[in-house]
């Protein structure tokens, strides 16, 4: 039996400044997509607890986080939300994306602990 690799992405980055948040979440369904069976937290932190809302408009034929998200949560991932960010920055936990949990620095560590490999955008 081949043994679950655990993965943690963490991301800081604003949603849309960059491309850094887009280009973890492309990272995290090409790891889901690779191995069905593998574990993998995305953990959303600092301007990046912004991504998690649900809602999102963006222009045709533009990337939409939101979108990308629900697909991780689809995918049997797991969306985690610094929680004295989402403070931070007024987003409340009906605000986000659906799947998605409001989460803490303890939470992190723990998965830091548990991940055979982390990530961090």
């Amino acid at each position: 039996m081949k043994p679950v690799l655990r993965t943690l992405i963490v991301i800081n980055d604003a949603p849309y400044g960059t491309e850094r948040t887009y280009n973890a979440l492309r990272l995290a369904l090409a790891l889901l997509k690779s191995d069905t069976d593998a574990e993998l937290t995305v953990f959303l932190m600092a301007d990046a607890v912004a991504a998690g809302r649900r809602g999102q408009t963006t222009p045709e034929g533009y990337y939409n986080l939101e979108r990308m998200l629900r697909r991780v949560l689809a995918g049997n991932g797991q969306v985690l939300l610094c929680g004295s960010c989402m403070d931070a920055r007024a987003i409340a936990e009906a605000d986000v994306v659906e799947g998605a949990t409001r989460s803490t620095m303890d939470a992190l560590a723990a998965a830091t602990i548990a991940a055979d490999k982390v990530l961090v955008f």
